[in-house]
């Protein structure tokens, strides 16, 4: 493992999210422990990490000198669940938490100043829990986009009434042009981004399951180049398998976080 301190985006040209409003922009891990979670994720996913000036709570994560996820140790500390979540970009993070109380969604965290911009930690009507930022993003972040998750889903009770939710609270109508492109499709909701899928919202999940994976929730994709040696590393460091096919795996780490290593092959 790396460890280096750097900004919280590890860049001196920015972007802003005003230029990517309702767009998925960062996904992030909380954790009960940084070094243990960085282990796991070095030895399942490969990643290099950096300490960022928010403080020894929080981590980079690096694959191939870019950015692709952060970690922050606080779920012990906020009283939060252990959990990937993925971050929308919002022109006001204030008015985005205002949005969602007046849809029926609710608060955790925030919205909070984590320079250079301003975070909450939100939960959408059913009960998935994602966040928005507002502020400064990588120059890159294309580049970003690319080699962090291969995409989003959200696993709700209705897809059609989360994208009205979510479309409302991140303004998705009004994104700029070429930001995103949301479509129905079948039984699904699809985001694109210049012609990728970034995220897909599909019908089916229970909200009093008790199963946390049947229960709504957003589950992250990490794009891998072997989907196998995913699932053995995550065995062998601690972690299980789920459930597991030739081009996808879902895993979950030893603190109990579930995400899905999805072959680079596929969308």
């Amino acid at each position: 493992m790396k460890h280096d301190s750097t900004p919280a985006f590890p860049t001196t040209d920015v972007m802003s999210t005003h230029t990517t409003v309702g767009a998925p922009c960062w996904v992030s891990l909380t954790s009960h422990d940084v070094r243990a979670t960085e282990e796991f994720y070095t030895a399942v996913l490969g990643w290099e990490w950096r300490k960022v000036k928010l403080g020894e709570h929080f981590r980079i994560a690096m694959a191939d000198g870019v950015p692709v996820a952060g970690i922050a140790a606080v779920a012990s500390m906020w009283q939060m669940a252990v959990a990937w979540t993925p971050y929308f970009a919002v022109r006001s993070a204030d008015e985005a938490v205002g949005r969602v109380q007046e849809r029926g969604g609710t608060t955790a965290v925030g919205p909070i100043s984590l320079p250079p911009g301003r975070a909450a930690l939100l939960a959408d009507r059913d009960g998935a829990t994602f966040g928005v930022w507002e502020g400064e993003l990588p120059s890159d972040w294309e580049t970003w986009r690319r080699a962090a998750s291969a995409f989003i889903r959200l696993h709700t009770r209705d897809a059609f009434d989360a994208a009205i939710f979510y479309g409302e609270v991140l303004d998705w109508a009004s994104a700029p042009p070429g930001c995103c492109e949301v479509t129905y499709e079948g039984e699904e909701v699809v985001m694109r981004i210049r012609g990728e899928v970034v995220a897909r919202i599909e019908s089916g999940a229970l909200e009093t399951a008790p199963d946390p994976s049947i229960r709504p929730h957003w589950q992250v994709h990490f794009a891998v180049g072997d989907v196998a040696a995913c699932a053995r590393a995550a065995v062998a460091h601690g972690g299980s398998v789920l459930s597991e096919g030739a081009e996808e795996a879902v895993l979950r780490d030893p603190d109990g976080a579930q995400f899905t290593v999805t072959s680079r092959r596929t969308r």
